[in-house]
């Protein structure tokens, strides 16, 4: 018997604009490190990384703790991605996303548009609310680049004062050194033993590779394999089938017994709930 729930992260509607009350004092929010010391970086580096929120200021300079859950509320800092002319939101209770563009040092935002999971955390849908009434004011950007170990920095500023300050960790892009190859990949519900001549009793994923024409129609799906490499981003439930959309790298430089590639997730595309 199969318990059957399926969905897709593309559905978007127009976020609500409805008022918000202010979150409780006291946060998870990362600890923000030591101001970077390296140069300035220019509009290509906002895309270079995942742009986590480290720190927030009110208009008055102030320390605003509100774009923080509270202290043991377990949820990860807001997170920004900026990738081809769009402005992704994640670790609210939906994905979100804008159209932006900059000029100098002036960004743009537009009205961002959300997907449509229902939240039961209340306080994690008021810090959503928020985060869709302050993007469309983004006024200005600057990055400031570290060096050695230091994490580049993300100053932004908004028109009615509040300033963000975030701390970025390269995309796979950046550390892979290209854009990837797309694909999709079915993850069958169970692993099972594969084998492994420096492991023993391993258990592999299952998967197989998908294709979908230009219409968004699915064109052939391979056969089953073991999966000897892991997926960066993606945690395998048991008893759950998954159609992953996926970032494949090249690996450069790999040892002889190493994966050539590098897999990373992009999307989950559908999930299935099996029950044997």
């Amino acid at each position: 018997m199969k318990l059957r729930w399926a969905w897709c992260l593309p559905l978007i509607a127009t976020m609500g604009l409805g008022a918000c009350s202010h979150l409780d004092k006291g946060s998870d929010k990362p600890q923000p490190a030591a101001a970077p010391t390296g140069p300035a970086g220019d509009a290509s580096s906002l895309g270079a990384y995942h742009w986590k929120l480290v720190q927030a200021f009110s208009a008055q300079g102030q320390e605003d703790q509100s774009w923080f859950l509270p202290a043991g509320s377990g949820q990860p800092a807001l997170q920004l991605d900026f990738a081809d002319k769009r402005l992704v939101v994640k670790n609210l209770c939906n994905t979100m996303s804008a159209g932006y563009s900059t000029d100098g040092q002036r960004i743009s935002t537009q009205r961002p548009a959300s997907t449509l999971k229902a939240c039961d955390d209340d306080q994690l849908m008021v810090l959503e609310q928020k985060v869709a009434r302050i993007l469309p004011l983004a006024k200005q950007w600057a990055v400031q680049l570290g060096e050695g170990q230091q994490a580049p920095r993300l100053t932004l500023g908004f028109i009615d004062g509040t300033r963000w300050q975030l701390d970025g960790t390269p995309t796979a892009n950046s550390r892979y050194g290209s854009a990837g190859e797309r694909i999709f990949l079915e993850v069958a519900p169970q692993r099972a033993g594969c084998t492994h001549p420096l492991i023993r009793d391993l258990q592999c994923l299952r998967v197989r590779e998908i294709r979908y024409g230009g219409n968004g129609v699915k064109t052939s799906t391979g056969a089953w394999e073991n999966f000897y490499s892991e997926i960066e981003g993606y945690q395998h439930a048991p008893g759950t089938r998954n159609v992953l959309r996926i970032q494949r790298y090249k690996r450069q430089n790999v040892l002889a017994d190493a994966p050539a590639y590098a897999y990373v997730l992009d999307m989950v595309v559908e999930s299935e709930r099996v029950s044997r």
